[in-house]
């Protein structure tokens, strides 16, 4: 189903809360934003008392390491973006301006649904300029390692399908497959909970991340199981986090998808390469809105992007 008008929050809210890589305290103010201003963080706090805009685009990427990470550390850098994308995406936010003091979006709890409470408690409203939609025209695939990503038309609005596949029993194989919607995403997407192996844990705190990780933001999973004492919100809250990453990853085409979308041990970085896959070709997509014509126009958006080297992800 596609909505036919943009929306913006009512009012303004905030948020406070560590980031689950830096370990700092970081306070975002959500704040209504007009009609085709799309989603940009407002970085403040930075050296010289600067501020600097940066536009919730897949062309601002600077790193899909363990989270997905928008600006750049010299100029300023929002990193751990997706969960909050994933909220605006799924919850049908077409226009806000994010203030944030710090180099992260707070974990909160580890998934989308504090975001959500915040945007019900000022409520949506609708604009008056049209939705406009980016439309998969042709399928486009990308893989690394024995992981793939791809993009195919689907006329009937944004469709995932997810699949995952861990050596371990614990999580193992799992697969889901939604028809995105505001009422599928908060009940079916929204709470699960980014997860890690606590393994890594050690290795990730050497190399600078996890550092504000704990039982109250992160499923920990231990040799024998999940250690968080309350369990999980979801069975397969594994793959139910990956689709979540996916949602608020691929929103950063800057426009809805109009697509359907399937991956096999995705991540971020798979991820926003499926999005320069299909920008790298004007004829892998229109622009339409309700009515689904193509418009011109529409600037070219290169594929030059520098990706840093893969590293392990962080689910």
């Amino acid at each position: 189903m596609k909505q036919s008008q943009q929306t913006t929050l009512r009012a303004a809210v905030s948020l406070s809360g560590v980031g689950v890589h830096s370990g700092d305290e970081v306070k975002i103010v959500l704040h209504p934003a007009e009609a085709n201003h799309g989603v940009a963080f407002l970085r403040t706090g930075l050296a010289g008392g600067l501020d600097r805009v940066i536009d919730a685009r897949h062309l601002a990427v600077t790193a899909t390491e363990l989270c997905t990470v928008i600006g750049d550390r010299e100029s300023g850098a929002v990193a751990t973006i997706e969960h909050l994308m994933a909220a605006f995406a799924g919850m049908g936010v077409d226009n806000v301006l994010v203030e944030i003091d710090g180099p992260e979006v707070p974990i909160l709890d580890g998934s989308s649904a504090p975001f959500i409470d915040a945007i019900d408690q000022v409520g949506l409203v609708s604009l008056s300029a049209s939705r406009r939609y980016i439309k998969v025209l042709k399928p486009v695939r990308v893989t690394l390692g024995k992981g793939f990503a791809e993009l195919h038309p689907n006329d009937r609005g944004f469709k995932l399908d997810v699949e995952i596949d861990f050596p371990t029993p614990i999580i193992g194989r799992q697969r889901k497959i939604i028809d995105l919607s505001p009422s599928v995403f908060r009940r079916e997407i929204s709470r699960a909970r980014t997860f890690g192996f606590m393994r890594d844990v050690e290795k990730l705190w050497s190399a600078g991340f996890a550092l504000g990780a704990s039982l109250e933001n992160t499923v920990a999973l231990g040799e024998d199981g999940v250690i968080n004492p309350e369990g999980l919100r979801y069975a397969d809250e594994f793959v139910r986090h990956k689709i979540l990453d996916a949602v608020g990853d691929l929103s950063l085409s800057g426009l809805p998808l109009m697509g359907a979308y399937k991956s096999y041990c995705g991540g971020h970085r798979l991820n926003f390469m499926v999005l320069e896959a299909l920008f790298s070709n004007r004829a892998n997509y229109a622009i339409v809105d309700g009515a689904p014509r193509r418009e011109t126009g529409y600037a070219e958006i290169g594929n030059n992007i520098a990706v840093p080297a893969f590293a392990q992800e962080i689910h």
